[in-house]
This record gives structure tokens, sequence and C-alpha cells, in this order.
């Protein structure tokens, strides 16, 4: 039996883009000989789907999901290329596996969450990787967030099929009627996208570039300085008002309530939104080009 080397692994995985357990058991397989694991690889198509990891995954479906007791939510954001794929059945499925898998086990973290072996003994990575040699087109679990409440309770909301979700964590009982509440400022924080939950947790550096930028507007505007300093004293108040979640103007409120005011009794401890794709940069494509270099192969 052959010794299997950091360095062999390392050449294979270089020469396939493969990851380094599937590089490391193709070579226990093939006893060590490299071109035969490159073979191995290629017959299971992971290095195949290797090739395609190079290639921008910035569609998808965010996922999400709450334990029965709502003590545990999990939103997780699962990229594909196109639109197309995010509404395949199996990348659906998948998906859903994932929130599962998060709530009922002890992973935490999203290499926790890749390394997890599914009931076929397959990983996550690995079962990602084998969709994608199926479907012919790139996957990612981009990122997931698991809340779990060691007093209160968690909600999630999903908006738009699966293009936006939002984890909130509340104080107080998982009633039906705090549930309800709980879910409409989950929704809320879809809509409306805070960027942060309270103004202890506003940044002095965030601050300073907020009144800067509007000691600049008012003195373009000519206001003398006596008078920009009364002023400003008001903007950074809208300021926390527009940003803060529980300053914000409830999105379903008729009478000027804030969030922190329809809460009622209960309080929001965080909160998490995910968008599909933000923050990925998106390539220009021309499909045009595109097929012409199918074609030519």
């Amino acid at each position: 039996m052959a010794v299997i080397t950091a360095g062999l692994v390392k050449e294979l995985r270089e020469r396939t883009g493969a990851g380094m357990m599937d590089c490391k058991k193709a070579l226990t397989e093939m006893d060590g000989d490299i071109e035969k694991a490159i073979d191995y690889l290629r017959e299971k198509g992971i290095a195949k789907a290797a090739k395609k990891s190079g290639r921008t995954a910035a569609e998808g479906l965010i996922f999400d999901g709450v334990s029965a007791d709502h003590k545990t939510a999990v939103v997780l954001e699962f990229n594909s290329e196109t639109d197309f794929v995010a509404k395949n059945e199996e990348f659906k499925a998948l998906g859903h596996k994932l929130v599962e898998v998060a709530l009922q086990s002890s992973v935490n973290t999203l290499e926790e969450l890749k390394a997890y072996v599914l009931e076929n003994g397959k990983t996550v990575e690995t079962v990602v990787t084998d969709l994608i040699a199926k479907i012919g087109e790139n996957m990612s679990v981009r990122r997931f967030e698991k809340v779990t409440a060691e007093e209160g309770f968690v909600t999630t909301y999903n908006h738009l099929g699966g293009k936006l979700g939002v984890i909130v964590a509340m104080t107080g009982e998982a009633t039906e009627a705090n549930v309800v509440k709980a879910k409409d400022i989950a929704m809320h924080v879809a809509a409306m996208d805070p960027k942060y939950l309270d103004r202890s947790v506003v940044t002095t550096d965030d601050l300073d570039r907020e009144r800067e930028i509007a000691r600049h507007q008012l003195e373009q505007e000519g206001k003398p300085a006596q008078i920009i300093e009364k002023i400003l004293v008001g903007k950074m108040n809208k300021f926390y008002e527009e940003n803060c979640l529980v300053d914000q103007i409830f999105v379903k409120a008729e009478n000027k309530e804030t969030v922190a005011q329809y809460a009622g009794d209960m309080k929001v401890v965080s909160f998490a939104r995910y968008k599909v794709g933000e923050g990925i940069e998106k390539a220009a494509v021309d499909f045009a080009a595109e097929v012409a270099a199918q074609i030519n192969g």
C-alpha cells in the first residue's frame, strides 16, 4: 500500500481542482497512482465539477427553518449560476435538507456544515459536488447562520420565493401572538433593510462619517456655523430613525409607531438578513459569444 503524502494530495488537487478529501480518497483507491487517481475523479464527475467551481454562482435561493420549540433557527444561502437551476427540484431539495441538518445537529459554522456526513456516507460538500457534476453548473453553499435562544425565542421570514430571508431573536415566550409579531418584525427587516439593531451598536466611525456628510451639505447650502450644530442634532436623530431597527417606523403601522413600540413587552435581541447574491460581483455575459464558444469547442 503506497503512502499518500500531503504533497501528492496537493499535486492532485492542483491538477484537478477537486477537494482535498476527494483527492486523498482517489489516491488511496488507486494506491498512490496520480494518473489513475485523475481518471477516478473524472469517472466520478468530481474533476468535471471542479472545473466549474471557478464560475460565478450569484443566483440561487435563501432557505430557512425553525425548530418546533422556536429555540433554534437557521437561514442559509445556496447559490447557483442561473435562476433556472435554482428552480430545479434537486437543488431545492438539497437546500431544505441542509437546513434540516443544521437544525437537528450540533453544526454551527459553514465549515462544519460542509463537512457533515449525510446518511449516504458522503459529506455535504461531496453531495454538492455530485450535483454540480450532474446538472453541469457551479453551486455553492455560501453562508449560513444559526441562532439559538437560551431565553426568549427565534423565528424566520422568507420573501420573494426564497430571494431574501431573515432571522429575528426576541425576548418573551413563543406564544402564537408573539410569534406572529416576531414574524411581522422579520418581514419589516426584509422590507426596510436596517443597518443596526439599535443606537448602542452604531460605531463612532459610522456616526462621524454621517455627521461630516451632513455638515458639508449644510455648509454648501450656506447655513451659518452656529445654526449647523443645532441642525446636526436633528439630522443624527433622523439617521438613527432611518437605520436602527428598533427606531424605524414599523412598516405595517398606521399610527407611526416604531418597531420597538410594536414589539410591546418583547424586545428584539438580534436579527440577520440574507439576500441572494449580495456582495457577489456578477460578470457581464455575452450570451451569443458564450454559445458560439461552446459550438466551436
